[in-house]
């Protein structure tokens, strides 16, 4: 049974291929400064990133560089300052909070994502029932948020990004709440769904590990004023493991790095 994102996939076969999924050119934000009449506090600043169609990104930075800024802008909850922004198409946004309502079940979640984009009321059950299955969620559908557990819940909260059927996802942390083991599991789920899908992901992280095992490439930020500090490509195959040596060595590398942004602009 093929689910809503191969589908998708058939459908974009017969679009003109996208040469990115997201396109950040020059981009700065700045926000005003309370108790300063017309002060105003930079936050991101001239930042240029391409992620490019299929492809796994992570940022990375110190707590405050603007990691969530910049996803936010990408996403469209918010304008820059400066600079262009450019998606194909209008991306799907997962938190660290699940943000599902917990009056509805995990199937009436995702469902209301399909309803939402527009999906025939006879096909969402149907549809919904399908993402539950790619995230290994089969038999939830009529579960309550409060009957699921953390890694459950944002099983759930995954699946209803999906069922937007955007090309890019942008995931905010989405897992730093949960326990190592669960953390783990969703790891390597995280990456069967990308890989099986083919859809982009941007995906924000403060953890080095966390960075290296999921993504193509890591990007440093900066602590604030956030910029592009360093790139690496990560040529690691799959599967990895967090614990692998090759993970850990790059970790490290990526480690001393971020500490070294951390002290050129005075943080602790």
């Amino acid at each position: 049974m093929a689910t809503t994102i191969a589908k998708a996939a058939e459908d974009a076969e017969d679009a003109a291929p996208a040469t990115h999924a997201a396109r950040v050119e020059h981009v700065s934000k700045s926000f005003p400064v309370p108790g300063a009449p017309g002060g105003r506090q930079l936050v991101l600043d001239d930042i240029s990133l391409d992620v490019a169609p299929g492809e796994f990104v992570t940022l990375l930075g110190a707590s405050g560089c603007g990691k969530s800024t910049l996803l936010n802008l990408v996403a469209g909850l918010d304008r820059p300052s400066a600079g262009s922004i450019d998606t194909d198409g209008r991306p799907a946004l997962m938190f660290q909070e699940h943000a599902l309502f917990p009056w509805l079940t995990a199937g009436k979640n995702i469902e209301l994502a399909l309803k939402l984009r527009g999906v025939a009321r006879g096909e969402r059950r149907g549809r919904a029932e399908e993402l539950l299955e790619l995230v290994r969620l089969q038999g939830a559908y009529g579960k309550r948020v409060h009957e699921l557990s953390g890694g459950m819940r944002q099983r759930v909260a995954l699946a209803r990004a999906l069922a937007q059927e955007s090309r890019l996802l942008l995931m905010d942390e989405p897992f730093a709440a949960l326990d190592a083991i669960t953390r783990d599991v969703l790891h390597d789920e995280l990456t069967r769904i990308w890989r099986g899908t083919g859809v982009s992901v941007l995906f924000v992280t403060h953890n080095v590990r966390e960075a290296v095992r999921l993504a193509q490439r890591v990007v440093l930020l900066s602590s604030r004023p956030g910029r592009v500090a360093r790139q690496w490509t990560v040529g690691i195959p799959h599967p990895r493991r967090i614990e692998d040596t090759a993970v850990a060595e790059l970790s490290v590398e990526i480690t001393e790095q971020l500490r070294g942004e951390i002290r050129r602009h005075g943080q602790h």
